[in-house]
């Protein structure tokens, strides 16, 4: 098979002075189109939450995932480098998010918010669990862009190879492992997520959307791990596991344990 060797893409573009990089685009449609999708998901019985109450929601979840993404970077993939250098850590334009942070990030931002607004913390981030993944798959789309995260030597039968332009990529041809988890953590799961809200014998169960979200995303990102390679500053882990499926395996196991909990504690 031959490989499909991948131009250097702008990483953004020019609007007069103001340069706007194609991940931070990600991020502003994301949150636009995802308050949107909130906003219709809250008004399905059982409401969950006003319509004023999801347009104020919308800046505690971008503090959520800038902030969560940011320092769950930090943390759990460099916490010796930016502990050396914490100026670093402000520089959020030199990239460095993590999905897993961010999602921490929001969580707190929902609990902290649903506690001011006196309303069902699992029910309303049921509604927000629906559209996350749209968001996630406008991330990596923004991550093959950008020709980062790319994925490992492909098998000489895979047809879709590509040699990335970076010079730290190699000559030879790799995954689309952006693609690949475009794929699986955004199409598919907001497919799946869209036809689950669907069934009112989903939404009454309190917490179910957001179980299904979570062990949804974490099976779609462990098995995407599979073709990813892994960032060099970490490498594999024991066992040739990567830090993306350690951090998966928490999510998996607390969206199943609300999946059988809510079966159990359906709303009255």
């Amino acid at each position: 098979m031959n490989p499909i060797y991948l131009p250097v893409f702008p990483k953004g573009f020019h609007i007069g002075p103001l340069f706007i990089h194609y991940y931070a685009l990600a991020y502003i449609t994301a949150l636009l189109i995802g308050w949107r999708l909130v906003r219709r998901f809250s008004a399905l019985p059982p409401v969950a939450a006003s319509p004023l109450q999801v347009d104020d929601f919308l800046t505690w979840a971008t503090l959520g995932v800038i902030l969560g993404g940011r320092l769950g970077y930090v943390l759990f993939y460099q916490p010796l480098n930016y502990f050396a250098h914490p100026l670093e850590i402000f520089k959020v334009w030199d990239g460095g998010m993590s999905s897993h942070g961010g999602f921490l990030g929001v969580t707190i931002a929902i609990l902290w918010f649903c506690a001011n607004q006196k309303i069902n913390p699992l029910r309303f981030a049921d509604r927000i669990a629906v559209a996350v993944p749209m968001g996630l798959g406008l991330g990596r789309l923004a991550n093959f862009i950008n020709g980062e995260l790319w994925g490992r030597p492909a098998a000489p039968w895979f047809p879709f190879a590509m040699v990335y332009p970076s010079p730290y990529a190699g000559p030879e041809p790799r995954y689309p492992s952006e693609l690949i988890e475009f794929s699986l953590e955004g199409l598919i799961l907001f497919i799946i997520m869209l036809f689950a809200v669907r069934s009112p014998s989903n939404r009454i169960h309190a917490g179910f959307l957001t179980g299904l979200f979570l062990s949804g995303y974490a099976v779609a990102r462990i098995i995407a791990e599979c073709f990813r390679e892994p960032d060099a500053f970490v490498g594999f882990l024991p066992f040739g596991t990567t830090m993306g499926q350690i951090l998966s395996i928490p999510m998996l196991l607390i969206g199943l344990t609300l999946i059988l909990w809510s079966r159990k504690h359906p709303a009255p």
